[in-house]
């Protein structure tokens, strides 16, 4: 270890960014300059407080981390493996099932180039034991000898948490996170979302755990990475006939499914929990559908009851946050016909697997999709994007919404979106009313 006497503290820096405020604290060691950045002012003025009387006892201080010796020996020793463990148990109680496999998912993919030496073994066993391990439930349990032996091997081969503040290592850790299993590129938003539990992780090593000197990201140059939001193509968006079609091509059983979807803008895990209790409906026409939660297909190893598919609330809305969808005239009889001919599951719900009676599977579904659209169209419109998925049924309903000229607020309201989402996921489904407002423009200065 290299270290000098040589030490300046500079004032901290306010730095107002578009979103949050944050504070950085500056100081040069030995003629190198270092710097870390704080949420709050008092966490920035703590630091370098503690800089400040390092240097005024005579400390030496390290040039490679910048940290006087006594904050280096105070520093918690802690491998990637345990920060990342105690990072997914912070986040585990408040976090949804989806959000934990996303998480775990994440975690997986940046301890992998964090291990020292090669896993004598299927890459693909290590990957199924880190999942293990990382999943606050199956952690303490029994294990096969094969998942044992990988997690020992994790444990003993695991770097220090701190070595990420090595810019070679740090930057063997991002590629790692840009790739796919079989060496491709990943998608960006699954880069984005690694990314950010990386940086999460990082924070929680450096502000609580005391584990880290500092944020690598801050010190290492990357490239720029453009994490656009995905626009809906509206090459995907089949028009009323078309929807009309596909859903009279479906199996009874999933008609009003598909139709909820395609009339109400459901997402499949809407759907897929709607009740009896949540219909409004007259005999027909108008009615309403109150939405109380949705039943996202997970495996039950990521639930607090160990249930598969357990309800939570609606996405992006808190717990007990319902909203309210109107149920148009053809949606309307479908959901007549559908509980008039199967019933409802015992528990109210209109829509179960045939087998067990429980959450209606997306292979089921899937297949059925596949089959409406090769009963409905040419060998060439199949392979093209139209309705590729059942999702894009969704799609449809709020461009059709959007299309009739229904304000963008209440089209956000109805489909549970942000309003900016909204307005960026959807702005190509917009541009069909180009026309429109220059006719307008054009009325209001007197020019058509």
């Amino acid at each position: 270890m290299e270290t000098t006497y040589k030490v300046k503290v500079w004032s901290i820096e306010t730095r107002k960014g578009k979103r949050r405020t944050t504070y950085r604290v500056r100081w040069v060691v030995a003629e190198k300059r270092c710097d870390d950045t704080f949420d709050t002012f008092p966490l920035a003025n703590n630091f370098r407080s503690a800089l400040l009387t390092a240097v005024s006892k005579g400390e030496a201080f390290d040039i490679e981390t910048g940290w006087p010796l006594s904050m280096l020996r105070a520093r918690r020793k802690m491998t990637f493996f345990e920060c990342a463990c105690a990072y997914v148990d912070m986040k585990w109680k408040d976090a949804s099932p989806k959000y934990r496999s996303s998480l775990v998912e994440s975690m997986v993919s940046a301890t992998i180039p964090m291990l020292k030496g090669k896993y004598q073994g299927e890459e693909v066993a290590l990957r199924k034991a880190l999942k293990v391990a990382y999943n606050k439930k199956t952690r303490e349990r029994e294990h096969s000898p094969e998942i044992q032996h990988a997690i020992s091997f994790v444990q003993k081969a695991s770097r220090d948490v701190a070595e990420l503040g090595k810019p070679e290592i740090f930057r063997g850790v991002l590629d790692a996170l840009d790739l796919k299993l079989d060496g491709g590129q990943a998608a960006r938003n699954t880069v984005r979302i690694r990314r950010t539990a990386l940086g999460e992780l990082i924070e929680y090593a450096r502000v609580e755990l005391k584990a880290i000197s500092a944020n690598p990201m801050d010190g290492v140059k990357l490239k720029k990475q453009k994490f656009v939001l995905a626009e809906v193509d509206p090459k995907a968006v089949v028009n009323p006939i078309q929807g009309r079609m596909l859903i009279d091509a479906a199996p009874p059983r999933l008609k009003a499914f598909f139709g909820l979807m395609y009339y109400a803008a459901l997402r499949p895990e809407e759907a897929a929990n709607l009740g009896k209790a949540d219909l409004a409906i007259p005999e027909s026409g108008w009615g309403d559908i109150h939405l109380q939660g949705a039943r996202p297909e997970v495996n039950g190893v990521w639930t607090d009851s160990g249930e598969a598919s357990e309800v939570g609330p609606l996405k992006h809305r808190p717990a007990g946050h319902g909203r309210s969808v109107p149920c148009v005239p053809a949606l309307t009889e479908l959901l007549h016909n559908h509980v008039n001919t199967f019933g409802t599951a015992p528990d109210g719900r209109l829509f179960r697997g045939e087998r067990d009676g429980g959450r209606i599977g997306s292979t089921v579904y899937g297949r059925a999709w596949a089959a409406c659209r090769k009963a409905v169209f040419t060998a060439e419109v199949q392979a093209g994007p139209l309705a590729k998925r059942p999702y894009d049924l969704r799609h449809a309903a709020v461009s059709t919404w959007l299309a009739a000229g229904i304000e963008p607020t209440r089209v956000a309201k109805w489909a549970g979106h942000s309003l900016a989402v909204l307005l960026r996921v959807y702005a190509k489904c917009l541009d069909g009313g180009e026309q429109t407002a220059r006719d307008r423009m054009g009325d209001a200065l007197g020019d058509s």
